[in-house]
């Protein structure tokens, strides 16, 4: 019996895994997520419950593991938002439509050689 493996087509979609199957960006993200959850739980773990803390360590964790997994068209989350932010808020909202004529200056900057010399077209007279 024969054993099929899928590969895909486009290499340059493929990242390379660093550990536990993850890639770089996933780990970094993950252990970040990490370092800020664990701690706020044990934190509100005395005030909040462990229901509360739990939702507190939740709520903190989830925008980096969005961070960590999101992609679309390629383009990591923090990139989508960086666009989004720009579009929105940075840059103009019209944006009119200007030509730079480079041949408008032509017409000032020398005269033609056929100003002084007669129109080589027959007269109608």
């Amino acid at each position: 019996m024969a054993a099929y493996i899928s590969v895909p087509r486009d290499f340059s979609k493929v990242k390379s895994k660093v550990a536990f199957n993850l890639t770089a960006r996933q780990l970094v993200c993950f252990g970040s997520a990490a370092v800020v959850g664990v701690p706020l739980f044990f934190v509100l773990r005395d005030t909040a419950g462990n229901t509360g803390a739990t939702l507190g360590m939740m709520v903190v964790m989830l925008p980096m593991f969005f961070l960590a997994m999101y992609q679309k068209n390629g383009q990591p989350a923090e990139k989508i938002l960086m666009y989004y932010i720009q579009s929105r808020f940075i840059r103009p909202k019209v944006r009119p439509y200007q030509t730079h004529n480079y041949y408008a200056c032509l017409l000032y900057t020398s005269p033609s050689p056929r100003d002084g010399l007669l129109s080589r077209m027959p007269s109608s007279a």
